[in-house]
């Protein structure tokens, strides 16, 4: 679990790299649940055959909501909290560009840069963290964007 920080050392962490999250494998089963959850049962993601004689990618790949999603799991693994703040609320997704396909069975990490931390009111702080979701072995990433993040105080009552 990362640590929690006061919010003058919050905000000096703005325009650093924060640091990377564990590594998650997105292998087949993974691929699979996803398209059982979403419907989206489109070959490229759910056929290896197919997939690999078909298309450019040499087998199945994730779905990129599923690449997307996974960013949560980063986020618990790797960004500080607030002291006080135990409340994270996913504010939005800005700019969220998918660069590169992750293929069935790699392992990927989340890098998190902290761009601005602003105050909100009494007890709340906008996060907007620049997030990058690496696919080991690979010099593009699968995914980049910004998310936001309301860091609360106590509940929201």
């Amino acid at each position: 679990m990362p640590e929690k920080l006061t919010i003058s050392a919050y905000e000096a962490l703005q325009g650093k790299v924060i640091g990377h999250s564990h590594l998650i494998t997105v292998d087949q089963k993974m691929i699979d649940g996803f398209c059982d959850v979403t419907g989206d049962y489109q070959f490229i993601h759910n056929d290896p055959k197919r997939a690999k004689d078909d298309t450019p990618f040499g087998g199945t790949i994730a779905h990129g909501f599923l690449t997307l999603s996974l960013i949560t799991q980063m986020y618990k693994d790797n960004v500080p909290r607030l002291k006080g703040h135990e409340l994270v609320i996913n504010y939005g997704l800005e700019k969220i560009r998918f660069l590169n396909p992750v293929p069935s069975g790699s392992d990927i990490r989340g890098q998190f840069t902290l761009k601005n931390l602003t105050k909100r009111r009494e007890g709340q702080y906008l996060a907007e963290n620049e997030v990058q979701v690496e696919i080991i072995g690979h010099d593009k990433p699968a995914m980049i964007g910004t998310w936001l993040t309301l860091l609360v105080a106590g509940g929201l009552g």
